[in-house]
């Protein structure tokens, strides 16, 4: 049972009486025969009010949307009483999902069904629940009002936003200028044949086939004698090249940096790196990663690649656990079994704090090509630069040997045979995209 404002407002009437009978009769008296009244009103409007536990419930939701994006949820309310049912409804989203509005007005006539359209605005990716939906029913003369919890669960998956994706056609396009270069260009370690041409001034001399000259000699030359046409072989960056994701979802993944966690910033970087390595012909295998798989994603190419990407990163959220480093070579080894990009997308920190990463980078050094992918936090670099007073100074010194330790532990990386990438959030996926392409480029890929 709830009371409305309007009972309120009939038991605050109740000093009329109590100042208009004051001279006849005890006032005492006159104010609890006007509280008994107000009670009996209450219960006879409770009385009349349609039960709101006759009510059939039925939900439809959005099985999917992706963060940022809005859905709708709608509850579809039957009245089969014989009294009309007039109140409020609540779907008791919870926060995250961004459930809108709150709280809606409700009027089902007697065997009656309506409609009632909730929009969801999702601003935490994973699964958003609701277990339970209220409603209240109030009587004729708005007094009071019955209330009722009933249990209706409904879930919705929010997928990862994936706003890099906006960085795609300039990388795409990129991609097409270095193969078009590359395709008369490019020789040796990380490069195969492509076609045969003729030869002119300016190739390689080491390009020269001379099997198919030989085949392609005996026609007439420039002065009509019997000359001799060279042929040079053209190639390409090597397709069906392998690329492997390894992200860290152990408790350094939880900071939030620019108002986003560092898994999240992660996802970002993977979707747009293997949306690019696709479209360039190499395969993409990922997997998150803490002390156990906590999602893995292998042999998917096309559009499949991205749907089950993000199928399997959106209910995934970082533990509160310590990452087994120790155990990446071994999972690394169970996706691929050639030489291949191995991108780890982990914090690179104080040294005390990235020792076991250390010890374990050399294992895949010695066998792939390494980038290790990082978020730097803007705030640090605002900081560092702020002498205002003596506060800032201090905050200066900590944000310096906090960005220090940053430096030392990615030269430490490069002195063990791998890479580093290190941007802001936003800047981090475009980041990693460009040096994918930079391999590429340079053949190493």
């Amino acid at each position: 049972m709830a009371v409305t404002g309007w009972f309120v407002l009939l038991v605050a009437l109740g000093v009329v009486p109590v100042v208009a009978l004051a001279p006849v009769a005890s006032p005492a008296l006159v104010l609890v025969g006007w509280l008994v009244l107000c009670t009996g009103l209450a219960g006879l409007d409770l009385a009349l009010a349609a039960s709101p536990r006759a009510l059939r419930l039925q939900r439809q939701t959005d099985a999917r949307v992706r963060l940022t994006e809005t859905a709708t949820a709608t509850l579809f309310v039957t009245n089969p009483s014989r009294r009309p049912l007039r109140g409020a409804i609540r779907d008791a989203w919870e926060p995250s999902a961004g459930a809108a509005p709150s709280r809606q007005p409700l009027l089902v006539p007697p065997g009656e069904r309506r409609a009632i359209v909730t929009r969801l605005t999702p601003w935490r990716r994973g699964e958003r629940r609701t277990a339970l939906v209220t409603v209240r029913s109030r009587g004729p003369l708005r007094l009071a009002e019955r209330q009722v919890s009933i249990r209706l669960p409904g879930t919705i998956t929010v997928l990862p936003e994936f706003a890099a994706r906006k960085h795609l056609p300039s990388r795409l396009a990129r991609l097409r200028e270095l193969d078009g270069r590359t395709s008369v260009m490019v020789r040796g370690q990380g490069t195969e044949f492509d076609s045969l041409r003729e030869y002119v001034r300016g190739d390689d001399v080491r390009s020269i086939d001379w099997r198919a000259t030989a085949r392609r000699s005996g026609g007439p030359g420039p002065d009509g004698r019997p000359g001799q046409t060279l042929m040079v072989r053209t190639w390409r960056p090597e397709r069906d090249r392998h690329v492997v994701v390894v992200v860290d979802s152990g408790r350094t993944a939880a900071a939030r940096i620019a108002d986003e966690t560092r898994l999240d910033t992660a996802f970002e970087s993977t979707l747009l790196l293997s949306a690019l390595a696709d479209r360039a012909g190499d395969r993409v295998d990922v997997a998150v990663f803490d002390r156990r798989v906590r999602g893995r994603v292998q042999g998917a190419r096309g559009a499949d690649l991205l749907a089950k990407l993000v199928e399997t990163m959106a209910p995934i959220d970082p533990e509160l656990i310590e990452t087994d480093y120790t155990a990446v070579p071994g999972l690394v080894r169970s996706m691929t079994t050639q030489r291949s990009l191995v991108v780890l997308c982990v914090p690179l920190e104080s040294p005390g704090a990235t020792r076991s990463l250390l010890a374990m980078l050399p294992q895949l050094t010695t066998r792939h090509l390494v980038l290790v992918a990082a978020v730097t936090d803007p705030a640090l670099l605002e900081a560092a630069g702020e002498r205002d007073d003596r506060a800032a100074v201090y905050r200066a010194a900590a944000a310096e040997r906090a960005l220090l330790d940053a430096e030392r532990v990615a030269a430490a990386v490069r002195r063990l045979g791998g890479d580093v990438v290190s941007a802001a959030p936003l800047d981090l996926p475009p980041a990693v995209a460009d040096r994918y392409l930079a391999y590429k480029a340079a053949g190493r890929l």
